[in-house]
């Protein structure tokens, strides 16, 4: 404990240092400030009440949670949700975010934070999303007996529980009353180190992206943009992604394919750089909030929260990620019936994207010479009616997540 305990003040000391020169590291830091004295006042308006805290970190996490928030509040109405969030990747776009009734940065995980945090929220019940194992955080929820849940988690035997070091944090597993995981890999990993209170439900982002494509509403200006050809969306990309992607569109053969450009950061610096490659690859663009142009090739797509919704107007998406250690939601996009292609062997700790390509709805690749070649192969006419059909099955399958969780939580 006490080595984990150094690690957590190391770690909030280099953001600290961070801040003076990196926005989200400023951001993370500024957000804690004061945070009792501020909490404590948000919190006041809800004392007396039912209350569930349910943890994210990040935004990802939150698309995973959103559905359990907003089944329970349709269900049970008395209960009031506080939410927090790790990153400010995930606070700084949900912080309004209409269902929860108070929203927070998590204080960093040490045990004096996490009584303290504790003790101001009052929680009946907590869920955590995913991941986010705070040791302190979990020991104090564990000591106070509050019901606690783990919703929509993988684990793999490269995790810290699963090795010689691994001890307190299998001891803090003992924190929640039931977990909730994607797989049967999880659930057998989980009671090799003696964890039986396991369920296997899958993954609360189906029913998400479910509800996203459900309740499509159109976006004029990407239909403008499109029009009668062909749309490649390219998802949450890094500067690594996008020089792939550009260098990969400028040597398509077929000049009646449209790209949308959506980065996973739109600070405006990183547009400059994407302004740049565009450029540099002689391909004509337009900025989304600037007006989409019909007659330029590439629209870049510099606003947040349309991401989900583009993806109905694409042929196929490009999920970006792979070249910084991980894949963004590849989901999204398939839910529409679309092909994805992503970079990297990163993917095999992603359980969707795994399936995907094992059902040939998905590629890997490593080269621009590659992904020219997905790409051609994926506008082909049987191939694309073929992976829909197949598509629609596999959500159809996996659906219905929330409401299996919600039956095993007693309200």
């Amino acid at each position: 404990m006490l080595f984990y305990n150094i690690g957590i003040y190391l770690y909030t000391f280099v953001i600290f240092l961070a801040s003076a020169f990196k926005p989200k590291a400023k951001l993370w830091v500024n957000g804690r400030k004061n945070w009792k004295e501020n909490y404590a006042a948000q919190l006041k308006k809800l004392a007396g009440q039912k209350k569930i805290w349910m943890h994210c970190a990040s935004l990802g996490e939150f698309e995973q949670g959103r559905t359990l928030i907003e089944s329970i509040k349709k269900q049970h109405p008395s209960y009031k949700i506080v939410l927090s969030f790790f990153s400010p990747s995930g606070y700084e776009v949900c912080k309004n975010y209409e269902h929860a009734d108070a929203i927070f940065y998590l204080p960093y995980d040490s045990k004096s934070n996490a009584k303290t945090f504790l003790e101001l929220v009052s929680p009946d019940k907590i869920i955590f999303i995913k991941y986010e194992f705070w040791v302190n955080y979990l020991l104090q929820i564990k000591e106070k007996n509050i019901d606690c849940y783990l919703v929509s988690a993988v684990f793999k035997d490269h995790h810290p529980f699963f090795k010689w070091y691994g001890k307190i944090f299998i001891r803090s597993l003992g924190a929640f009353k039931t977990l909730f995981v994607q797989d049967k890999n999880s659930f057998q990993l989980l009671n090799s180190i003696g964890i039986n209170n396991v369920e296997i439900c899958g993954d609360t982002r189906f029913d998400r992206v479910i509800e996203i494509k459900n309740k499509f509403s159109p976006i004029p200006e990407i239909e403008k943009f499109k029009g009668n050809k062909k749309l490649i969306i390219a998802g949450s990309t890094w500067p690594s992604d996008e020089e792939l992607i550009l260098k990969t569109l400028k040597e398509l053969e077929d000049d009646s394919v449209k790209l949308i450009l959506v980065p996973h950061d739109i600070e405006e610096g990183l547009l400059k750089e994407t302004e740049a490659k565009l450029e540099k690859y002689q391909l004509s663009y337009s900025f989304f909030t600037k007006g989409s142009d019909s007659n330029s090739r590439v629209l870049v797509l510099n606003t947040m929260g349309l991401l989900s919704k583009s993806y109905y107007y694409a042929d196929q998406a490009y999920i970006g990620g792979g070249f910084n250690g991980g894949i963004h939601n590849c989901l999204e996009a398939a839910v529409y019936g679309i092909p994805v292609t992503f970079y990297g062997e990163d993917y095999v700790k992603y359980n969707e994207a795994v399936d995907l390509i094992n059902m040939q709805a998905a590629v890997n690749v490593n080269s621009d010479g590659e992904l020219k070649s997905v790409w051609t192969h994926f506008f082909e006419q049987d191939r694309k009616k073929e992976i829909s059909e197949k598509l629609s099955r596999y959500f159809e399958a996996n659906a219905n997540v929330t409401g299996r969780i919600l039956q095993h939580i007693k309200f």
